[in-house]
């Protein structure tokens, strides 16, 4: 069963050093970006340098670094879903040594009362996926790390925000009747794509 594939027991058969060679420290920050439009403007308005590639058998991915407000910070455009997104993350951090990870994207609302009009900060996210338990021992939901420093964020900048569980899905079209009742009867506000995994790795 997939809930028996985290192993911390025993290595990895491949290892990260043999496609990229040895762990670089280039930057202590990244933000992983799902838009394209996002991704674009930072290229177009931001001084930003290419510090590394994601690299894949179908092309690359680059990796950029830039600066704000005397902060360094790298960026990447991700891949959609669980497996692609935790992938990119755990290769992002070998490639620039980055530990402080930010995402941000879009999701489905399971709750319009309490999200519309508002960003979502999520709390706890349901393993609705694959990917995550590869990553970390099995259980139904995850803690979300920091969620209370995001939360500190929208406070000062009076940004309107609520805060929750979200389910994470492998599979769009197979989000059932029966699936999405069951998530929001468990307090689910929201349902998108990749936090699980990215969060177990």
């Amino acid at each position: 069963m997939i809930i028996d594939s985290y192993d911390k027991d025993s290595e990895p058969i491949i290892s990260l050093k043999d496609f990229y060679g040895e762990k670089k420290y280039l930057t202590e920050k990244c933000l992983i970006i799902f838009s394209k439009r996002i991704f674009e403007y930072l290229l177009d308005n931001f001084d930003c340098q290419e510090i590394g590639q994601i690299g894949s058998v179908n092309g690359t991915s680059p990796v950029y670094k830039s600066h704000f407000e005397g902060q360094e910070f790298a960026f990447y455009l991700t891949m959609i879903g669980s497996a692609l997104a935790s992938t990119h993350c755990v290769e992002v951090n070998w490639i620039t040594g980055a530990e402080k990870f930010i995402m941000f994207g879009s999701c489905g609302s399971l709750d319009k009362e309490k999200t519309f009009g508002k960003y979502i900060i999520p709390t706890e996210v349901y393993r609705g996926e694959g990917a995550s338990y590869y990553y970390a021992a099995p259980s139904d939901y995850l803690t979300i790390k920091n969620h209370e420093k995001v939360e500190d964020f929208f406070i000062r900048e009076n940004a309107p925000y609520t805060k929750g569980k979200v389910w994470t899905t492998d599979v769009m079209i197979r989000e059932t009747r029966g699936l999405v009742s069951k998530r929001k009867s468990e307090g689910c506000i929201a349902v998108e794509m990749e936090l699980a995994g990215v969060q177990a790795a």
